[in-house]
């Protein structure tokens, strides 16, 4: 009797041992589980900080995650200074190269207006061209690399894109007429037709992004002109630009957006070929994209496909 009374009470310590341990793990695997979700809780704050944390209270996968965290928290760090860094780099050379071009534009200028023969005046004329393409070529690399870096973040709000359509043809109005050549709206593809067309768009950025591609339509159309038209879609709202110039050949449709590319048939116009690349990048900053169709020697359509709804970036 007195054995199994023994036996018995050996049983219930050996439960009870396996029960005290078995609560004992569950509460450290609490705490292991509460630690690494206020580690992650901070990062996705932004208030992780490696002296927040003291290792001699962690277990060996706290401690691995803490100092993971602390390293991305000092890349993150890193990074942030290597973006002012280049900031301010931009803004050097844009200040520094700014002055010299406008002496020599100026100096040109002051040179047209001598009595000249007729070879300096040729000089003085390719001196001219070659420096605004200079002047172009600063400005829109100036424009991409802040872009790029992060230093100009587009903000896109709700708003109507006749304005910008309008805007846009007025600013290029001159220049086509110049060239003999018309820039006209068609009309609003829409079910309601007298209703605005509306979309998510910087505005200034997207007259960026349209007058480039208004330049190159009047840049490669020798006769004609251009017109604008405006779709409106579920997802998107289209600006259709639409010219009668020499058009692209189907092989370089895709590399036409490509940054400094030329094709062979414009090889002697003016251009650095960054225009297009430009435009495309603040549209893929919009949640939008820019779609191409042309034929050679029938002209070419541009889309700028703007949403209709916010987009969040992941």
């Amino acid at each position: 009797m007195g054995s199994m009374i023994g036996y018995f009470v050996i049983i219930l310590l050996a439960a009870g041992s396996v029960l005290a341990a078995a609560l004992f793990f569950r509460h450290r695997q609490k705490q292991v589980m509460d630690g690494l979700s206020d580690m992650l809780e901070a990062a996705i704050n932004g208030t992780f900080s490696e002296t927040t944390f003291d290792e001699s209270r962690q277990s060996s996968l706290e401690n691995r995650l803490a100092q993971y965290l602390a390293a991305s928290e000092l890349s993150v760090r890193s990074i942030d200074v290597e973006r002012e860094k280049i900031k301010e780099l931009i803004a050097d050379i844009s200040h520094q190269t700014r002055t010299p071009l406008s002496n020599i534009l100026l100096y040109t200028e002051l040179l047209e207006e001598e009595p000249l023969g007729e070879a300096a005046q040729d000089s003085v004329k390719k001196l001219r061209q070659q420096s605004e393409k200079l002047q172009f070529l600063m400005d829109a690399l100036v424009k991409l690399s802040r872009l790029e870096t992060g230093v100009f973040v587009l903000h896109p709000i709700r708003q109507p894109l006749t304005e910008l359509v309008v805007d846009g043809m007025e600013s290029y109005r001159e220049k086509a007429a110049a060239q003999g050549l018309s820039i006209a709206f068609s009309g609003t593809k829409k079910a309601e037709k007298d209703a605005p067309v509306y979309a998510y768009f910087d505005k200034k950025w997207s007259m960026e992004a349209l007058g480039n591609i208004l330049d190159n339509a009047i840049k490669y159309t020798n006769t004609g002109g251009i017109t604008i038209k405006l779709c409106s879609y579920e997802l998107f709202a289209c600006v259709e630009v639409t010219d009668t110039g020499i058009g692209i050949g189907e092989e370089e449709h895709a590399a036409v957006f490509g940054r400094f590319y030329r094709g062979n048939a414009v090889a002697e116009k003016s251009g650095v070929g960054i225009g297009l690349y430009l435009a495309r990048f603040i549209m893929q900053q919009q949640g939008g994209y820019i779609r191409l169709s042309s034929t050679p020697g029938k002209g070419s359509t541009f889309g700028l496909y703007f949403p209709t709804a916010i987009v969040s970036k992941l």
